[in-house]
């Protein structure tokens, strides 16, 4: 293990944003996380649990505690049975996995962060979610003081959700097991419409899964959602609001908002999300609120690619991000009355 005290914590996000850690310790094995999660829960010191760091909003005071970077690495591929350590780089991982003619997770390429996170915040991009392939999570119950394996109906996943998410103080992953499909190298059937349309195919069919994820990755960078030190637009979380899920009665305040505002014949973008919900598009509604690509005067702005991202064009403090966040959501909302929830997890702060 490495153990560095009063350490800068922004280097190891992606928003490059937050104040110094009291002790930051890397852990590089199971046994190493545990030791040091039992030794801050039994000193009642604070803990911050980092893995790849591009869903974390920190403090531009830091962090009061210790901060747990887990760097703990492993890759087995038994068959269509996948195991990833929870510091493995996800994005990497599913490279690794197409190469390897498996379909399941193709088309959440280039997502940031570590395979630990991805559970936790339920991962979904361009139609797959780590939901329809995890089988099992196995983590350290800081509870029960004991390792324990979590089958998925009991993860509670719902959209960008998990009980991990729910409890943070309970469970730390230590490793994620998926059950892929080998489809003789095809893609699982594509679900996304951009992604589809992208390809010349209609949704639902299949394609190679190295196009496939080849073809979201160029979305992505066409984003900024691809990680580039040189480009100011990946100096972010990728998406900073997750899509508001509105029942029957929200949807139609806000379908007669958006026709006052916008006009009878607007329609706003709409998926179904279960019965009696739809999900309507964050990006769809900054946009229409007058958040453009690239507004913003000062050091945090949105993104010049993608309405959803907001970055650090470089000297950004967090509190400039913040500033930023609650401006366009609370434009969103006197806008539209929808309430966007960021999706980023904050430490020490909060919009």
């Amino acid at each position: 293990m490495q153990e560095l005290h009063d350490a800068p914590l922004a280097p190891l996000t992606t928003f490059r944003l937050g104040g110094p850690a009291t002790r930051l310790v890397t852990a590089t094995t199971d046994d190493e996380v545990i030791a040091v999660v039992r030794e801050a829960d039994a000193s009642g010191t604070p803990l911050l649990i980092i893995g790849g760091g591009s869903n974390l909003v920190i403090s531009d005071k830091g962090f009061e505690g210790t901060a747990l970077r887990i760097a703990t690495t492993g890759f087995r591929l038994d068959g269509t049975r996948l195991e990833l350590a929870a510091g493995e780089n996800w994005s990497e991982a599913v490279a690794r996995t197409v190469e390897a003619g498996l379909a399941g997770i193709e088309c959440m390429a280039g997502v940031p962060g570590s395979a630990g996170a991805t559970p936790i915040q339920n991962v979904g991009a361009y139609g797959q979610e780590v939901s329809a392939t995890i089988t099992e999570v196995v983590a350290y119950d800081r509870r029960a003081d004991e390792v324990v394996t979590i089958p998925n109906a009991d993860c509670g996943f719902s959209y960008r959700h998990s009980r991990f998410k729910q409890d943070p103080t309970r469970h730390v992953v230590l490793r994620v097991r998926f059950e892929l499909e080998d489809a003789g190298g095809l893609s699982a059937p594509l679900k996304y419409p951009e992604t589809a349309r992208t390809l010349g195919v209609e949704a639902g069919e299949r394609v190679p899964a190295a196009t496939a994820r080849e073809t979201v990755l160029k979305l992505r960078a066409g984003k900024g959602m691809v990680l580039d030190a040189e480009d100011h637009d990946t100096w972010s979380a990728g998406s900073f609001f997750t899509n508001p899920i509105l029942t029957d009665a929200e949807y139609a305040a806000f379908l007669a908002r958006a026709a006052e505002r916008l006009g009878p014949d607007v329609t706003p973008p709409a998926y179904p999300a279960g019965d009696g919900f739809t999900k309507t598009s964050a990006a769809w509604l900054i946009d229409k609120a007058g958040f453009t690509k690239g507004y913003g005067a000062g050091p945090a702005r949105i993104s010049t690619k993608h309405t959803l991202a907001l970055t650090n064009r470089g000297g950004a403090t967090t509190e400039d991000l913040l500033a930023l966040a609650r401006e366009v959501r609370d434009g969103v909302f006197a806008a539209f009355g929808v309430t966007l929830v960021n999706e980023p997890v904050t430490v020490g702060v909060s919009l």
